[in-house]
């Protein structure tokens, strides 16, 4: 018998998270063997008058594949893979690889031209700009492991926070995005931080279960040149495979002048990959009520109660300042009191302490409303 959480999962995903009409074409691709979900997706599409079409995929097969990759093979798969997602209305994602490092010990140059010639194409272009889309994790040992828990233990809070009541939380999202494109000055201070940017005129966008599960954020991105300071990230960081911690940006203009980390060579490596890899393409706060700790899984961390993001790199169409990269990398900073606190002031008025909201009208994020204790 399948497990009815998984069911109302899939029932989440195609009628809330991309709303399925009749006769939208849906791509459903599963990197595992999450074969229950993908069965469970695939009627959920079919009822709502859908075409489902699938693809199961593995990282250590995609790992092989991209160690022996030619620049013309890659040209070749990105056009097949293009024309298939320009016929897609919608797609969802599910992600359960057993090892998060399984692509660590590709050649960087094999990883940038991946993402150069296939993933901007086909992916951040058409996927992200003209479908409906949702992307998830799906639990399996290998994430229990990162989360340290047990596998029984996670797979609950899992569902505890996929599960969760997207469309209240909304609506409280509501007044956030309101206050973020009212906003001129940002400014964020914790340990290791002190960072000022704008955020006037590039707008605000809601991320309540459309686009990512789990989620519970609202996003922006600064004003290009307008970054200063120093950010310190405390949460640990998975790149093309490769984990980083502890990673420090210093900003002039808008610019990442000075970057170090466990790894700082890889890290400049990514850095360099292109002119805008320097500059941000995102600032967000998160603020999932379910998710207190990282685990190694960005999905899961930059929704983290009490964090914000700040990410290098591409730009949103939604919040567009005019950065443009192969590289988005959401670098996440927790702020509750057990990772050293920190404050959020919006144009020099306190709106977040310590992971907290202190301003009425923000109140309803706080994790106790958002759980509806």
């Amino acid at each position: 018998m399948r497990d009815p959480r998984i069911q109302k999962l899939a029932q989440n995903l195609v009628c809330y998270s991309i709303d399925v009409q009749p006769g939208d074409n849906v791509l459903i691709d599963i990197i595992g063997s999450e074969r229950e979900l993908a069965k469970s997706l695939i009627e959920e599409v079919a009822k709502r008058g859908g075409r489902p079409f699938i693809e199961t995929s593995d990282r250590s097969v995609l790992r092989t594949m991209l160690l022996h990759a030619t620049k013309e093979q890659l040209e070749l798969w990105a056009a097949l893979d293009l024309e298939r997602m320009k016929n897609m209305q919608g797609y969802i994602a599910v992600r359960s690889g057993e090892n998060a490092n399984e692509l660590s010990d590709v050649p960087e140059e094999k990883m940038r031209l991946y993402e150069q010639i296939y993933r901007n194409p086909v992916h951040m272009e058409q996927r992200v700009k003209k479908t409906k889309w949702v992307i998830l994790r799906y639990p399996n040992p290998s994430m229990a492991q990162l989360a340290n828990m047990s596998t029984e233990a996670f797979e609950n809070f899992y569902f505890d926070v996929c599960n969760l009541d997207y469309a209240n939380m909304d609506k409280a999202q509501d007044p956030l995005q309101a206050l973020m494109k009212r906003t001129d000055r940002v400014r964020i201070v914790a340990p290791g931080t002190d960072l000022t940017f704008s955020i006037k005129g590039i707008g605000a966008k809601k991320c309540s279960g459309h686009r990512n599960i789990p989620d519970g954020e609202v996003f922006s991105a600064p004003v290009r040149d307008s970054v200063q300071g120093t950010i310190t990230y405390n949460a640990p960081s998975v790149y093309s495979g490769v984990s980083f911690q502890n990673i420090s940006f210093t900003f002039e203009n808008g610019k990442i002048v000075n970057a170090e980390s466990n790894d700082t060579k890889r890290l400049n490596e990514i850095l360099d990959a292109d002119e805008g890899a320097r500059y941000i393409g995102e600032f967000a706060i998160g603020f999932n009520p379910y998710i207190l700790h990282p685990m190694n899984d960005i999905l899961f961390d930059e929704k983290i109660a009490g964090s914000l993001h700040f990410t290098p790199g591409q730009a949103y169409e939604e919040t567009d300042n005019g950065n443009r990269s192969s590289v988005h990398w959401d670098l996440v900073l927790i702020q509750r009191p057990e990772y050293g606190g920190g404050e959020i002031y919006f144009d020099d008025v306190l709106i977040r302490k310590d992971g907290r909201f202190v301003i009425p009208e923000l109140e309803a994020l706080n994790p106790e409303n958002l759980k509806g204790e």
